[in-house]
């Protein structure tokens, strides 16, 4: 009778500390640029593995996740591919400035299906990007938005051949959209990040465009204003923290 009692008594106390724990665990929801998608993904497990909570992703264009921002949208934490999205919520007070941090570089690359005949070139401001297309189109993001194909834009718009090349343009939502192009041969050349390209084995990189001819590929990232959770920014600290940033690095992306 004693040992029945015994048993329900410590049934009872694990019971309630797995009430406690899971009562204590969060879900932390982010809206990450759709480039950081395999690198954050290993990095919620960690996070998951060291706090107990759960990183909830949500990989988009920055473009499209800081409208979902402004729109009210269940975010708690933003990563960007460029900073002037962050700016952009930065401007009407929707991120804590305080918790704002710029961790990631990346680098812009020409790509091509990887049974494709087009070899090796270095990329320079001279390079003709649409006499290489011949009668196909480029893939990229939206050039009007999304990060990537603002970078690209820049790039040839300081080369002098945005104009030749804009109606060459395959526009698509996010970076992993064109990438997604070249993958199935819809397009002879696309332009993504480095990293996108590095997780592809259906793709190959033909050329390397000079950091001189964009501004620097920068990811900022910061708490969404109202979101301040301790879960929040104990993964913040996660993805500033040296196991983090190994990650990052093993998947090809700069720690500024």
């Amino acid at each position: 009778m004693l040992m029945n009692r015994l048993l329900g008594t410590v049934a009872g106390l694990l019971l309630s500390v797995a009430v406690v724990a899971q009562a204590h665990a969060e879900d932390v929801v982010v809206f990450a640029a759709a480039s950081l998608t395999n690198a954050l993904n290993e990095i919620g497990e960690q996070f998951t593995a060291r706090t107990g909570h759960r990183m909830v992703p949500s990989y988009a264009a920055s473009s499209a996740l800081a409208k979902q921002v402004e729109q009210g949208g269940p975010g708690q934490v933003f990563a960007s591919a460029d900073l002037k999205w962050m700016d952009y919520l930065a401007g009407k007070k929707l991120i804590n400035q305080d918790s704002r941090f710029n961790l990631l570089g990346n680098a812009l690359v020409l790509v091509a299906p990887a049974d494709s005949k087009q070899g090796r070139i270095e990329l320079t401001p001279q390079t003709d990007i649409a006499a290489l297309a011949g009668a196909g189109r480029i893939a990229t993001g939206n050039p009007d938005a999304v990060p990537v194909g603002l970078y690209f834009k820049q790039a040839m718009e300081r080369a002098g051949q945005w104009k030749a090349l804009e109606p060459k343009i395959a526009a698509t939502d996010s970076v992993r959209a064109a990438l997604a192009f070249v993958e199935r041969g819809e397009v002879p050349l696309g332009v993504v990040y480095a990293t996108d390209a590095a997780v592809s084995k259906k793709v190959k990189v033909v050329g390397v465009f000079p950091d001189t001819m964009h501004d620097p590929i920068v990811y900022p990232f910061a708490l969404i204003a109202g979101k301040e959770t301790p879960a929040t920014k104990a993964l913040l600290d996660t993805i500033k923290g040296p196991e983090a940033k190994g990650v990052f690095v093993k998947y090809g992306f700069k720690i500024n």
